[in-house]
């Protein structure tokens, strides 16, 4: 296929589009029509030979073979960006739109106390935090980067480990004085346990206790299963029963005497932070530098607990 300048220019649109999630808000960023852009879009379909995005009225989303074309593309765009970039001596200029699919909890309790001094750092850029319980699609949904609890996708990204946080089983001294204190994970079974939805999959996580090599899976009784990490916490301050919490936001429970770690001789059980991004060989510098800060937050399990007791 011999090259000529439209390829590119419809590219480019294609890009706008993906990363805006709306021809409307595509077209503003590039100055054009949205009529403009749907047949900038319909013209590059004709010179690939294929669909590239379904779009209805309401949704507007890669077809398989878009995702594809996108995912060999976009590195081509993020070179010619940074060469664009170093030329004109800003390589490292952190600017733009950062587009962050982000955990919620992680959001409330470590982002917001920051994101002040975040966007100090850095003037030129406008940050978009969205809060999503699920990674999604990163790609259709127009996100450059997600900060994600427990391991990443395999196929389609890239990732990076932030933090490894320990998993307290705690209960409320109420409820310990009323059914008695436990001696061995198996206990559990003679407990009122309180169960939290894995969000993948719509059923509870399952309860594991490591010490060293020793590995003692348990299936709790539950009469109670959240989907929100305060209010499990908020449940088992007020003796509900026992629950399995992240030391990371829950620290300061402990050390207030609201909540009593029940099994702290067995402490290797522990739950991951990542950050993930698209499969691009290229990573814009708006993100390198949101994922250094955020590693920089989260230099240590003490760090963060200390954060969420501020």
């Amino acid at each position: 296929m011999p090259y000529d300048g439209r390829l590119l220019a419809g590219v480019t649109v294609l890009m706008a589009v993906v990363e805006a999630g709306t021809m409307t808000r595509a077209a503003e960023a590039l100055g054009l029509t949205q009529s403009g852009v749907g047949r900038a879009i319909q013209r590059l379909e004709t010179r690939v030979g294929v669909r590239l995005l379904d779009r209805t009225t309401r949704t507007l989303r890669l077809t398989d073979e878009g995702r594809r074309f996108w995912e060999r593309v976009g590195p081509h765009l993020d070179g010619i960006e940074e060469a664009a970039l170093e030329a004109a001596g800003s390589a490292s200029t952190v600017r733009g739109r950062l587009r962050v699919n982000v955990d919620p909890f992680f959001s409330r309790l470590v982002l917001s106390r920051e994101l002040t001094r975040f966007l100090a750092l850095h003037r030129e850029l406008r940050l978009e935090l969205i809060m999503r319980d699920q990674i999604g699609d990163l790609v259709a949904d127009g996100f450059d980067m997600a900060l994600r609890f427990g391991d990443p996708p395999m196929a389609g990204f890239t990732a990076r480990k932030l933090l490894e946080t320990r998993i307290l089983t705690v209960a409320a001294p109420a409820y310990l004085a009323a059914h008695g204190r436990l001696a061995h994970p198996r206990d559990l079974h003679d407990h009122a346990c309180i169960d939290f939805q894995d969000p993948l999959t719509g059923r509870p996580f399952a309860w594991e206790f490591r010490r060293g090599d020793e590995v003692v899976p348990v299936r709790q009784p539950a009469r109670l299963m959240v989907s929100d990490v305060e209010t499990m916490i908020g449940a088992c301050c007020e003796g509900a029963g026992i629950a399995q919490v992240m030391q990371l936001g829950s620290r300061n429970f402990v050390a207030s005497g609201k909540l009593v770690e029940i099994f702290p001789d067995w402490p290797d059980e522990t739950f991951p932070l990542y950050a993930i991004y698209p499969s691009r060989q290229h990573r814009a510098a708006k993100v390198r530098a949101f994922t250094e800060w955020c590693l920089q937050l989260v230099g240590g399990d003490n760090e963060l607990d200390a954060a969420a007791t501020r």
